[in-house]
């Protein structure tokens, strides 16, 4: 612990807010910036430090805002730029930061610069993107390299007869980095944004953004999992220095990438604080334990404890994220936690243990505070994720029935996420008072809702609050040793953080059946100070413990 450096993004909680499913302030069913003002008395409530806000920027919404038709504008569904400099205002006189989505991977097929680029192989904006003629004089794709939402990644433009590289919808045409021009651009947009008082930024994919110029055949495996090829371009690491240099050196901010695909080794030298090119990135261990693209398999706890265990013991040049759950990855409770209605609250508030006193920055996802679940969806067609529908094809013709599909993506699919937040118990969840929201509200909004929870003082709205309120401004808790007590255990999670002047003891079962656990001898007396059971069942003093299903605490020993 001695030797961490500290931080002001080491040391507090990050918010994220997805608009499009936030609070509609106007009745169209979509929301927006001033239902996000509506709601800043809400987060200062709850506690977090930071607001992570997902793109805002204007869009034609292929992939709900992460394909950016104009990178200095607001979308109009979500307002203009006077709310968003109010909403930019209020957050900071509330002690609350603002990051941004840095979408720069690529940009959206209506973007201006596209428009041109696309035009004739010499318009000067052609080298914007990536542009490759068909392979072997016959017009087949440059190469086998597939996209993430189905297909291959070449879009073929009749215009010239040349292909565009896409690794997502053929609607984000990779941007060229490769070009100075176009990372002159990206820098002046960044600078735009800081200079408006912004305190950092998500940096959406950020570690695909190099490509190998060769564009060479992937093997089967490869197919199967393109980030391990796109995350390893080969001149990644002069980007990125590149970008602290020109601008990110110039402000005290916050980076976080998102680094889907990297090889542990990759993210410790993109976050090296001494080469200083962005402070935090984005692992997918955790989240996506058990993941195999679009199924969801079975794991065990060790296994967790283990990718736990891994991140805290980096060196004091690295710091990790913890996160559970965002916008690309269902929601927490449903798949780490109990939906057995006996334990489904008792396993939120463990979940909010384990997250906030991990070792790292944690990062929250609108609704989690009050335990949202997924939902449950009985047909293909009524999802609404860009991926979905991008794959259904391939994947069915692999073999795949729907109901197989279906049934792995109502424990897999981004979409369980983007349902609106879930307000109240009137029509709509309280989201929007129009006739409609643009995706469809959870069936349990009656009873998972911010209004009962507010007042509710076991609620688990109020147990984040509290351990939010605990977690804030506690350096042995934030920055101290973490240890693993029984990583061999398949019900209990059991762990310490050693600070300078205070040892907290961290014990979660994280089952639904009782389980015995004796505490080490070295503990001679534990004191619990948050427990998400309204009782302790634990005597002061004693050192064998019997833990009710889901039961969590906190404790201070000596």
């Amino acid at each position: 612990m001695k030797n961490v450096k500290k931080k002001w993004w080491k040391e507090q909680v990050v918010y994220q807010i997805y608009p499009r499913s936030f609070k509609d302030s106007n009745g169209d069913g979509i929301g927006d910036l001033k239902g996000i003002i509506s709601k800043i008395d809400y987060l200062k409530e709850l506690g977090i430090d930071i607001v992570w806000l997902s793109p805002h920027y204007d869009s034609p919404n292929a992939d709900n805002g992460y394909d950016i038709r104009d990178y200095y504008k607001v979308m109009a569904d979500f307002g203009t730029m006077e709310d968003f400099d109010e909403m930019l205002s209020l957050l900071k006189k509330n002690n609350i930061k603002l990051i941004i989505d840095l979408v720069v991977n690529h940009s959206s097929d209506e973007h201006e610069w596209f428009q041109q680029s696309r035009l004739s192989k010499d318009n000067p904006y052609r080298d914007y993107y990536v542009w490759r003629a068909g392979k072997n004089n016959n017009g087949e794709a440059p190469s086998n390299w597939p996209s993430f939402f189905g297909g291959p990644a070449w879009e073929k433009d009749e215009a010239s007869g040349e292909y565009y590289l896409h690794y997502f919808a053929k609607k984000q045409p990779d941007l060229n980095w490769e070009n100075p021009k176009v990372r002159e651009n990206v820098y002046d947009i960044m600078k735009f944004w800081l200079d408006k008082g912004v305190d950092g930024f998500r940096m959406d994919v950020i570690t695909l953004i190099s490509k190998d110029q060769d564009f060479p055949a992937m093997n089967e495996h490869q197919l199967n999992h393109p980030e391990t090829v796109y995350a390893s371009g080969p001149r990644l690491h002069e980007f990125l220095d590149e970008m602290n240099t020109e601008v990110l050196s110039k402000y005290d901010v916050m980076t976080v990438g998102e680094a889907f695909g990297v090889s542990d080794d990759l993210a410790y030298k993109i976050t090296d604080e001494r080469d200083q090119k962005i402070n935090l990135v984005f692992l997918f261990d955790i989240a996506r334990i058990g993941r195999d693209n679009w199924k969801q398999n079975s794991w065990d706890l060790p296994e967790l404890k283990a990718l736990f265990a891994q991140q805290s013991h980096s060196d004091e040049f690295h710091w990790p994220t913890i996160f559970f759950n965002n916008h690309d990855n269902p929601r927490s409770v449903s798949k780490f936690g109990s939906m057995d209605p006996k334990y489904r609250v008792l396993s939120a508030k463990l979940l909010a243990i384990l997250t906030l006193t991990q070792k790292g920055t944690p990062f929250l996802y609108q609704g989690e505070e009050i335990g949202m679940t997924n939902e449950v969806f009985k047909a293909i067609e009524e999802f609404d994720d860009v991926e979905v529908k991008g794959n259904y094809d391939q994947i069915i013709a692999s073999g795949v029935t729907t109901d197989t599909y279906l049934k792995e993506l109502n424990k897999s699919s981004r979409d369980h996420s983007r349902t609106p937040m879930q307000w109240n118990n009137t029509k709509n969840a309280g989201f929007t008072n129009g006739e409609k929201s643009w995706f469809r509200v959870n069936a349990n909004y009656p009873e998972i809702n911010v209004e009962n929870q507010l007042n509710d003082k076991n609620s688990i709205f109020n147990f984040y609050k509290n351990v939010l309120r605990f977690r804030k401004n506690n350096d042995d808790l934030i920055y101290g040793d973490y240890e693993d007590l029984c990583p061999e255990h398949h019900s209990l999670f059991v762990f310490t953080r050693k600070g300078i002047n205070k040892t907290y003891l961290v014990v979660l079962n994280m089952s639904n059946h009782e389980v015995s656990y004796t505490l080490p001898t070295i503990f001679k007396n534990i004191e619990v100070v948050i427990t998400n059971y309204n009782e302790l069942s634990i005597p002061p003093g004693q050192s064998h413990l019997i833990l009710r299903p889901w039961e969590a605490f906190i404790s201070a020993i000596t």
